[in-house]
Parts: C-alpha cells; sequence; structure tokens
C-alpha cells in the first residue's frame, strides 16, 4: 500500500479547455477517498492522470515517495475498475482474474492462489468456469473487483464502478465495498457523482466542480461525510451534499433586547445561540442579507417536534415513502442566486427574473402526521441547525474545518 499525492496538479487540452486546476489533495496510506461532483467537474480526468492514461499539464503525483509524472501506467502498480467491467468475452471468470498475473509470468501456483483467494473473498467460486455472458451485472463487477485484487497493488482506483447496476444492486454492492476494504486496507480512490454513494463509502469525500475563469479550481472541501453534512465550507457544498437538498433562501439578522432572530420570506423566528457560535463573525453581518441554509431533516411538524422555532406555510406536495415523509412547498423569496447558477444564466442569455420570485423548501417530516397536498401546516425549524452563508462570496460564515 502507499499514499497518493498530488501537488498543484492541473490539466489543460490542447484546445485551452482547463478540466482541472491547482488540485492539491493527500490520499492516506489505506485510506477510501471519494472524488464527487457533477458532471464535467474533473473527477475522472483526475482519477485517470492518478493512473496514467492522462497526462498531466502542471504539478506532480506522488504514489508513496515516487513522483509518477512519467512513469507508465503499467509500471505505477495501481489497478483500475471500469463502470463497464472490461472483462474478455472470450475467457473464463477464471481466466480473465489471471490474465494481468500471466502477463507478469508468474508461477501457476501462486496465480492459482492468489485467484482462488479473491474469489473467495468475493464469494464468486462457483463462477470461476463461466464466461462473462454468462453472469449478471453484479457477478461481472465483482469479477472485475477480483480481477483488481489479485495483483496486490499499492492502491485501487475506481471509476464509477456501481453506476451500470440497478438501484438494489447498487446498494448490496456499496456495502460489500465497504467490507472488502474494512478487509484489505488497501489505498482507494473512488469517483462517483452518486452524493449518497460518497457519503456511505468514503473516510473522507473530495467535492469538486467545474472549473471556471472566475474559479479555476476544482476542489471545493476536503472532509468527512459528517463534516460535509454539518459544516459545508460554500453553498455549492451544501447543495450538493445531502438528499434531499439543503434548503437556501434569502434572510436577515437582527439583534435585539430579546436576542438574535432571523427574518426570511415574510417570517421571523428566534435563533438559538448554538448556531450562532458555530458561525465566527456573524455579528458583523447582524442587519445584513444573508443566504440562510436549513436542511429537510432540520424542519418536524409541529405536531411531532418537540422544541425549535415555528412558521406557517402552505404545502403543494406531500411524498409519503413509508418510514419517512417529504413535505415540498414555496416561499414568498426569490430563489438564491450563487455564483455557478449566475455562470448558467449567463451562458444561456438567461438572468435572474427567469427563476421567478418563489424559493422551492423542503421538509422531512414524520409519516405519523397526515399533511394532505395544499393543506396549511406549522413547521418548526431546529434552530441550533442554522447555516449562513455570505450572499456575495458564497463562503460559509466564519468557516473553519472542524
Amino acid at each position: 500500500m502507499a499514499s497518493i499525492t498530488l501537488e498543484d496538479v492541473g490539466k489543460i487540452y490542447p484546445d485551452g479547455t482547463r478540466a482541472v486546476g491547482s488540485l492539491d489533495l493527500t490520499v492516506g496510506d489505506g485510506e477510501f477517498l471519494v472524488l464527487v461532483g457533477p458532471s464535467g467537474c474533473g473527477k475522472s480526468t483526475a482519477l485517470r492522470m492518478i493512473a496514467g492514461l492522462e497526462d498531466i499539464t502542471e504539478g506532480k503525483i506522488r504514489i508513496g515517495e515516487e513522483v509518477v509524472n512519467d512513469v507508465q501506467p503499467k509500471d505505477r502498480d495501481i489497478a483500475m475498475v471500469f463502470q463497464n467491467y472490461a472483462l474478455y468475452p472470450h475467457m473464463t471468470v477464471r481466466d480473465n482474474m489471471a490474465f494481468g498475473l500471466k502477463l507478469r509470468k508468474m508461477p501457476k501456483a501462486e496465480i492459482a492462489e492468489r485467484v482462488n483467494e479473491a474469489a473467495e473473498i468475493l464469494e464468486i467460486g462457483e463462477l470461476l468456469d463461466r464466461k462473462p455472458k454468462a453472469l449478471s451485472g453484479g457477478q461481472r463487477q465483482r469479477v472485475a473487483m477480483g480481477r483488481a485484487i489479485v495483483r496486490e497493488p499499492k492502491a485501487f482506483l475506481m471509476d464509477e464502478p456501481l453506476s451500470n447496476l440497478d438501484a438494489k444492486l447498487r446498494v448490496q454492492m456499496r456495502t460489500e465495498l465497504g467490507r472488502l476494504h474494512k478487509r484489505l486496507g488497501t489505498t482507494t480512490v473512488y469517483v462517483t457523482h452518486d452524493q449518497v454513494e460518497a457519503m456511505t463509502l468514503g473516510d473522507r469525500v473530495a467535492v469538486m466542480r467545474p472549473v471556471s475563469a472566475a474559479r479555476p479550481y476544482n476542489l471545493q472541501q476536503v472532509a468527512s461525510p459528517t463534516e460535509l453534512f454539518n459544516n459545508p465550507a460554500n453553498l455549492f457544498v451544501a447543495g450538493f451534499i445531502g438528499s434531499p437538498a439543503m434548503n437556501l433562501v434569502y434572510g436577515t439578522l437582527e439583534k435585539g433586547d430579546g436576542g438574535v432572530t432571523l427574518s426570511f420570506a415574510g417570517h421571523t423566528i428566534p435563533v438559538a445561540q448554538a448556531a450562532l457560535d458555530s458561525h465566527p463573525g456573524i455579528d458583523e453581518y447582524f442587519g445584513k442579507e444573508v443566504v440562510v441554509g436549513i436542511r429537510p431533516s432540520s424542519l418536524e411538524h409541529k405536531d411531532v417536534a418537540r422544541e425549535g422555532a415555528s412558521f406557517t406555510v402552505t404545502t403543494d406536495v406531500n411524498e409519503l415513502l413509508g418510514s419517512e415523509s417529504y413535505v415540498h412547498f414555496n416561499l414568498d423569496s426569490k430563489p438564491v442566486i450563487t455564483p455557478d447558477i449566475e455562470e448558467l444564466l449567463a451562458d444561456s442569455g438567461a438572468d435572474a427574473e427567469t427563476l421567478g420570485d418563489t424559493t422551492k423548501f423542503t421538509a422531512r417530516v414524520s409519516p405519523d402526521v397526515e399533511v394532505p397536498n395544499g393543506s396549511v401546516a406549522e413547521l418548526v425549524v431546529d434552530t441550533t441547525k442554522l447555516h449562513f452563508f455570505d450572499k456575495d462570496t458564497s463562503d460559509k460564515i466564519g468557516y473553519s474545518p472542524n
């Protein structure tokens, strides 16, 4: 095993398009790090540069202590797992798993031992004599994993390996991947666009966004899943991490004799001291407009909530999912315009007026409370978990890594 370090790594294509900019990242020895972000954010390009499948334009990549910028992929001692499995259709499972070891001219007995051990770990021993066409998608993915495991590499690089599986199988394979990493302890870099996958698998998660002229860098925040959820560095991370996404609305903080209050979309609620304490320097924003973030999980129906500040809304749609219920409603407030939205509007030749005058909100409430579509409901906010962002920079006010 070995650590992987990217030092100010960049990728610019011949036509001048920058895919990756100023990427500084260290993956610890034995760590499972997930690169997550929307399409075009450079995560797969970064993975391919680590593998040596893409040349880097700027910076250095180290695997262990060795700079590998000019080292051929086959000499980097890494193993890749792709989303399309990349199995040889004419070979049996056994031969697919053994192929790379045969190229290294490894002794037959050692090859057989490694293949059988990997098959046992992945519970595919009974499939060794079958060919890929006789396997299900999940079984093919296990074979692809087995082919990587037998090499006993310094690191695994995985590029959306579960994206071709159906939803139920993805959940199952996600669990098995976590169990496999715990058993092997091999350094792993995993790419996905699915933030649920990222949050459940990663020891740490690196959130990336597409580069632009205003922000020629991809990396937004690297932290544990819990840290990303509870302490997002900026509006991009806040909006990307969490399902459903964090609700965002413009609001104003005011300090009075009774404490600090928050006014938003015609509602005014008191703010808990815990929320203020988690935003050092927030007092400089009193009387100014800020962006307020409220997780759907921080909203509950009044009949169930034990404490918090309440406000009344007219519901739009209620989605009952068995163990929880999502109540959707609109607030009379212009939608929050983040730098990303500004760029998208500019690219399409539109402006903020096209977004309308209402902000969509979601509350995750108890399924034990009936909230009919179009009904009036009183919701309670856990004001200890409010998030406040600078509306001009989009950074979390007073952000510092925990």
